[in-house]
């Protein structure tokens, strides 16, 4: 009997310790789910609330909508409002406040580097958010009236409801471009009115985007291309040939009741608001321009540095690439005497998909092939009522689910044939924006990474890229010009791609010295004029640009620099086993992040191995 007892004993405490261990096992990994659920209800609601925000970007960004758990939308293009404003800052404040409540740890290192990602980006808009009326949405150099109707001459038709969202979309064009003037109108209000030469040029672009004429005589781009991308659902079926008539009526309706009008009276708006007295000037000169100007660049570039940092890096660059061309010039003596002949006469290839082919061909050792898909490439032109207000080429970023379709524009009033369209196309396309992307989408979309991703947004990750490869791909263009016995002008390509990298450069200091050392038009001129800039309307060119656009060559150059940098930190962690191959799978595979977030992982990826 006492023996039995004492087996029982021993038998309550083992179930007791077993029981015990269970359960905390089962808490442990509660905790765990529990962490994951609510990033999961997070991300889900914060990309889907803004998918049915704005569905402009909602096409931009997802074929299928309904794939991505968005099944009912209202179509909306989102102008500004003050209030609306308001209420996303504390949007903002909610779901910053819910992130900081979980405990990373227990999050998946794929979600836990996302949080990081979020936290970070949230906060940058949070901290931009207190600079109500600093940012422009008209720049004459890259505003919504010069951005808006190529997006939408270039939303695709894959089923019926595209047809309507878009129409619904163009119904609502002259509230939005009214709810723009509106934040012009507070603008100037509050003292910081757009220079009044700046304004003259937006009225200017209203003037002759959309005219009357070009409607009557139906030639506009957005009733050409309007037709032109209804024509494969009618030969799928989707519509019938009376459904397409109806919506070509339906299109030139709102075109001529609607968009015409908008941009009549944006631009009688604007009128109202030149003030010749206000002069072009950095951020400098505003009340809180300094302030603003350190938030900005960290939301375009994704660098994290100080402005004396980044002038110093900036500053050894240059001496660099000068160094660099110096040493070309002392080697080759007599190759300025050839120096446009050759480039304008001697490049083997004329037209874009020869170029793209030789492109990705010449890539194919030092990056990863595209995951398994069909890759279409159209090389469009830039219309003609759009040429003078637009980029010298761009790329319309494909969707997360649809990337076998992609479009490049090039602007043929500002990119010449021959080696600028062959490192124009590099940017863009391969080893560029295009292959980026697609690249980035079709991993992400089949490892099912959580699409709140396509959220964010990073200039420097993504122009930095473009730049890099840009750069790289004159040594590409010099390889192709000795296979083809043009040693002069190969040198002549190597000798452009220091050129263009000391441009940039030399511009993206000019931006801190306008922008935040306050520097003013005639230090500007002064300075482009010791580097040999000496005609004055380049000298004004130059400095209208980096006053409209803060921080877009920074965007660029101090990307490109902060890759340079992450390559350098991957040679020294990674010793023998660093190849460019492994080093750009890495930068590809972490998908768009801001560069304190890369520099991290790289060091936490390393010392795992």
């Amino acid at each position: 009997m006492k023996r039995h007892s004492s087996f029982s004993t021993r038998q309550l405490l083992f179930t007791i310790a077993f029981l015990l261990t269970f359960s905390g096992m089962t808490l442990f990994l509660f905790s765990y789910q529990r962490d994951e659920k609510r990033f999961t209800s997070i991300t889900t609601e914060l990309f889907t609330n803004e998918m049915k925000s704005d569905t402009l970007n909602m096409h931009y960004n997802l074929a299928v909508p309904e794939d991505f758990g968005i099944c009912s939308y209202e179509p909306l293009l989102a102008g500004y409002d003050a209030e609306r404003s308001l209420h996303t800052q504390a949007q903002i404040e909610n779901t910053l406040a819910a992130l900081y409540t979980l405990h990373t740890e227990k999050l998946s290192e794929t979600d836990a580097y996302l949080w990081k990602l979020l936290t970070r980006s949230l906060e940058n808009s949070l901290a931009l958010g207190n600079y109500s009326y600093y940012s422009e949405p008209l720049s004459p150099s890259s505003g919504a009236q010069a951005q808006l109707p190529i997006l939408l001459a270039e939303y695709t038709f894959r089923r019926r409801q595209d047809v309507e969202d878009y129409l619904m979309l163009l119904e609502q064009t002259d509230a939005y471009f009214a709810s723009l003037l509106t934040y012009e109108q507070e603008k100037a209000a509050a003292g910081l009115s757009m220079p009044g030469t700046f304004l003259k040029e937006v009225r200017a672009q209203c003037d002759t985007i959309i005219t009357k004429e070009s409607l009557e005589t139906g030639t506009h781009f957005l009733q050409t291309t309007f037709q032109e991308r209804l024509q494969p659902l009618l030969e799928d079926r989707i519509i019938t040939s009376q459904e397409a008539q109806d919506y070509i009526f339906h299109n030139d309706r709102l075109l001529k009741t609607v968009l015409l009008p908008a941009y009549t009276a944006l631009g009688d708006g604007i009128l109202l608001l030149e003030d010749d007295s206000i002069l072009p000037t950095g951020l400098a000169s505003l009340p809180e321009g300094k302030s603003y100007y350190e938030q900005l660049l960290i939301a375009e570039t994704g660098s994290y540095r100080s402005i004396d940092e980044i002038m110093k890096l900036l500053t050894e660059q240059f001496s660099m690439e000068y160094d660099c061309i110096r040493e070309i010039l002392a080697a080759h003596p007599d190759i300025l005497q050839s120096y446009n002949d050759d480039l304008l006469t001697a490049f083997p290839y004329q037209d874009a998909p020869q170029m793209l082919l030789d492109l990705q061909k010449r890539m194919g050792d030092d990056f990863p092939a595209l995951p398994e898909g069909a890759t279409q490439v159209s090389v469009k032109a830039v219309s003609a009522n759009l040429e003078a207000y637009c980029a010298p080429a761009f790329y319309l970023t494909a969707p997360l689910d649809d990337t076998d379709s992609n479009t490049i524009y090039i602007n043929r009033q500002k990119t010449p044939a021959g080696l600028d369209l062959y490192t124009t196309l590099a940017h863009e396309g391969y080893p560029g924006h295009l292959y980026q992307n697609v690249y980035y989408s079709r991993t992400a979309y089949t490892s099912h990474e959580r699409p709140v991703r396509e959220l964010l947004w990073y200039g420097g990750y993504l122009e930095g890229w473009a730049l890099y490869v840009e750069l790289l791909s004159n040594d590409y263009a010099a390889a192709l010009l000795r296979e083809h016995g043009q040693e002069n002008a190969a040198v002549i390509a190597q000798l452009e791609g220091h050129n263009r990298s000391l441009q940039i450069c030399l511009y993206s200091m000019l931006d801190i010295m306008i922008h935040y050392q306050g520097a003013a038009y005639d230090q500007i001129a002064k300075i482009l004029q010791n580097f040999g800039i000496t005609d004055s309307l380049s000298h004004q060119s130059i400095y209208n640009y980096i006053v409209q656009e803060p921080c877009n060559y920074l965007k660029y150059y101090l990307g490109y620099l902060e890759i340079l940098s992450l390559q350098e930190n991957a040679r020294i962690l990674w010793g023998n086993a660093y190849t460019d191959y492994r080093f750009h799978c890495f930068y590809l595979d972490c998908g768009p992040s801001d560069f304190l977030s890369l520099q991290e992982r790289l060091a936490a990826a390393s010392n795992a191995e």
